[in-house]
């Protein structure tokens, strides 16, 4: 695709997304995204879109360039990056594997802009997990060692592609090496993969918990024992 063609799809999208854009709702996100001074994503800006318009409008631009789709994961909107890794997580799966290659590449170089949980959440296990299902997962062990909380979350959120597969090992380790993790985001990741672990195999997670409940973030605990009987939830928070 020529660069004029790039850009025209581009500028295409843009004014799309924009057709569903809301004042009330920018306004909202600001808040509830954290975005203030000193808060987690100080400084984002947002268009206030719905998520299945968003969805919508991914649906009409699947096909975007990698050029296209870099360029929208640099952008200051928030909805412009959004968009971007929904599309990734769609074209993904039915692309070549040079192809895969290179979106996991755009996705690591890009993680400054994935900077908020709901652009983790909606594309680390789709990508990155995706990616490293069939080989070496010491990018993930990079990742959760990394000073960005983002980057942290990313490591944690992509091994909910191997819990799916039957695979614990590298969630249990990840999560291990994120306990004394200071950010309540990742205590929430972090515990959320914990009970994603126990939906498929409780015995699994009780073994974790009986080695680790004692030293792990209050948030993380009770995220993980969420769905456990009253009575077993009470025995672990009393740890």
């Amino acid at each position: 695709m020529g660069v004029f063609n790039i850009s025209r799809q581009l500028a295409a999208a843009r004014k799309r997304l924009r057709q569903f854009a809301d004042r009330e709702r920018a306004a909202f996100s600001l808040r509830f995204f954290k975005t203030g001074p000193g808060e987690y994503a100080e400084g984002d800006r947002f268009l206030g879109l719905r998520v299945p318009d968003l969805r919508k409008v991914a649906g009409e631009f699947r096909s975007l360039s990698l050029a296209g789709l870099r360029e929208l994961l640099a952008s200051k909107w928030h909805e412009e990056r959004l968009l971007a890794l929904v599309i990734l997580t769609r074209q993904y799966p039915r692309a070549s594997f040079s192809e895969r290659d290179a979106i996991y590449r755009l996705y690591l170089a890009s993680t400054a802009r994935i900077n908020n949980w709901d652009l983790v959440d909606v594309s680390a296990a789709q990508i990155v997990g995706a990616h490293l299902i069939d080989r070496s997962r010491a990018p993930l062990r990079r990742l959760a060692k990394s000073r960005s909380v983002w980057e942290r979350r990313i490591a944690i959120i992509a091994t909910q592609q191997f819990i799916r597969a039957g695979e614990f090992e590298d969630t249990l380790a990840i999560v291990k090496s994120l306990l004394s993790d200071s950010h309540d985001l990742i205590h929430k990741a972090a515990g959320w993969m914990l009970r994603e672990v126990g939906k498929r195999d409780r015995s699994a997670l009780e073994k974790f918990l009986n080695r680790n409940a004692a030293r792990m973030p209050r948030t993380m605990l009770r995220y993980a024992i969420e769905r456990f009987p009253p009575a077993l939830r009470k025995k672990y928070l009393a740890a």
